[in-house]
């Protein structure tokens, strides 16, 4: 068999409904996970559906005036912004507005109640150790020793050493007895176990207040007047429980309350806090498939955070339960309240506790951006309509279908019979990019707002040149002779490299913006980013095949005037081919009749 010759491509030519295949699998499967997960049509953004908006205000905290400065207002902004939009990519807005004013513009659809908790949570983030622990509310009689656990054990935290090898901290022997705590998971849900059943300690508020005798404390004991607060605490009361801990300072042993995996609230007598929120460097969820431990949250310490988490760490693992528990307290809450049974050393750490990914990411994400610079209070929270929105989106979509009529008619005149493939392809762009912007809005909160609109209104024009640059190499293979199909094969390898520089630049700019910019700019980018990478995904597996199968009909191939493939129209030249040389006369006179 003949080897195709050079520039054509004998798959491309002979298989190309396979590429048309895969591209309509690809929609109809996506389509179908779209009408699946009940999510229709896009989110929309603030300026399009409405949405709330949080005024916080920021308070200097006693002798720290001087805090309330530009740049510590700057950094507060960044660490919102990454909160609220650690929830996914939602288009929320944080801004400053004068200068102690921060405004928080979050999209309806968007978990506002867990998105004002990000960022309304506006205290230091400690890690405190757990002095004494039992269920709070009415009523509540102090647990026994001999009481019998109701859940599975409590969470733990281990740690990675300098070799690389994860060390358990648990076992069974030094779980934390029922008797004494249910871990606490006030803000976050994020923890679902109870402790083991054991005897090894005593929960009675006096009892557990004081530390073991057969180690030193790790953090002191509760004064009289700590145990008196304990003991008349009642975290179930949520006025009672919003005051719980408020004006204690990190080196004042204090009370705390946290939810357990129950429902029921925990109350809790902390030490002073070892380890500050600044100290954690990073902080994610990772689900863990060596151990089966399902779900975890690492953390990694700065340099200094290191050390003062070994040494906590290393003090816990001698005391028994609940004193071997550190908590985590976030705005006087307990988010998290992990036991450990050794020191750990190596500068990371992993809290696994039974998590969904939903909780373990929620807890990762209070972790990395807990420690905010300044302290802040909510203003006010206002509901944000829609109307002025909805008018410019209407006014928008009305410029956009304008503008996309003016190209299909100049496509029309000028391309004839080519604008088939060319609105085809536009249409199969129109509904990839639909979809995926319905399947991204609950997948990583992707909302749509006017600038988005924008970008998708703006690919129309990055999408057609697409297509004329490939007609355009077609029609110039066309005026050199050629016929359509090796004209067709021909201008391809031209085209792609064109098209490809093309969305490469676009792609770069839109990258670029998207990284430097915040709020619904960044939707503008990341809509038009989108876009460019569709558009190379129908050239290559929508438009070029289609070319090819188009350029096997008589329609096209013998260039009808209205096919846009006219030779003469083009002004090509007499075809290409190969024609037999007459042979030279003979010398001398020739016979007028031979001649």
């Amino acid at each position: 068999m003949a080897a195709p010759k050079k520039g054509r491509s004998a798959s491309a030519q002979s298989k190309p409904w396979r590429s048309l295949a895969l591209i309509l699998i690809a929609i109809a499967a996506l389509t179908g996970g779209m009408f699946w997960s009940g999510n229709t049509t896009p989110r929309l953004g603030i300026d399009l559906a409405g949405g709330t908006s949080i005024t916080l205000r920021a308070v200097p905290e006693d002798g720290q005036d001087d805090a309330i400065n530009p740049t510590n207002m700057n950094t507060a902004v960044d660490i919102m912004n990454r909160r609220v939009n650690g929830l996914g990519v939602s288009e929320a807005e944080v801004q400053t507005q004068g200068d102690r004013n921060i405004i928080v513009n979050i999209p309806k659809g968007t978990n506002s109640k867990e998105a004002r908790e990000q960022v309304g949570t506006t205290a230091k983030l400690y890690f405190r150790p757990v002095i004494a622990t039992e269920v709070s509310g009415p009523g509540t009689a102090s647990p026994s020793p001999s009481a019998s656990g109701s859940g599975s054990p409590s969470p733990s935290a281990s740690a990675t050493g300098k070799g690389g090898d994860k060390d358990k901290a648990t076992s069974s022997s030094t779980a934390p007895s029922a008797t004494a705590t249910s871990q606490g998971r006030a803000v976050t849900d994020a923890l679902k176990a109870d402790p083991t059943p054991s005897g090894s300690a005593s929960a009675s508020p006096k009892a557990s207040a004081s530390p073991s005798a057969s180690a030193s404390a790790p953090a002191g004991t509760a004064d009289a007047k700590v145990q008196a607060q304990y003991a008349a605490l009642n975290c179930a009361d949520e006025k009672v429980r919003g005051t719980a801990g408020k004006g204690a300072k990190p080196t004042d042993t204090t009370v705390a309350c946290g939810q357990n995996s129950s429902g029921l609230w925990q109350k809790y007598i902390l030490g002073p806090a070892e380890v500050d929120g600044t100290d954690v460097k990073k902080a994610q969820a990772v689900f863990n498939t060596q151990n089966a431990s399902g779900w975890t949250v690492t953390m990694e310490f700065t340099g200094k955070g290191s050390k003062k988490f070994a040494d906590i760490t290393g003090k816990l693992a001698q005391q028994q339960s609940p004193q071997n528990q550190f908590a985590i307290v976030l705005d006087g809450e307990v988010v998290s309240d992990p036991y450990v049974n050794q020191a750990l050393t190596g500068g990371s750490a992993e809290i696994s506790g039974n998590f969904d990914q939903k909780e373990a990411q929620s807890l990762a994400n209070m972790l990395s951006y807990g420690a905010l610079p300044l302290t802040f209070k909510e203003d006010s929270v206002t509901t944000v309509t829609a109307a002025l929105g909805g008018d410019q989106l209407h006014a928008g979509l009305i410029a956009g279908a304008i503008g996309l009529a003016l190209v299909v008619i100049y496509l029309l005149l000028y391309y004839r019979g080519l604008s088939f493939i060319a609105v085809a392809s536009l249409l199969v762009s129109a509904a990839l990019t639909y979809v995926i912007m319905s399947l991204l809005g609950p997948a990583i909160g992707f909302a749509l707002n006017l600038p988005a609109v924008c970008g998708a209104i703006v690919a129309i024009g990055i999408t057609a040149d697409s297509f004329i640059v490939y007609f355009e190499r077609i029609r110039d293979e066309i005026r050199e002779g050629r016929t359509l199909r090796p004209a067709v094969e021909r201008a391809w390898p031209r085209a792609r490299r064109t098209i490809l520089v093309s969305d490469f630049v676009s792609f770069l700019a839109a990258a670029v913006l998207f990284i430097v910019t915040v709020g619904k700019v960044q939707g503008f980018a990341f809509t038009l980013g989108l876009t460019t990478l569709l558009d190379v995904v129908v050239v290559f597996l929508f438009t070029k095949p289609l070319m090819t199968i188009m350029a096997r009909r008589k329609f096209f191939a013998d260039g009808h005037p209205w096919s846009g493939l006219d030779p003469k129209r083009l002004g090509a030249k007499p075809p290409l081919r190969s024609t037999r040389r007459r042979p030279a006369p003979p010398a001398g006179p020739v016979d007028p009749k031979e001649a």
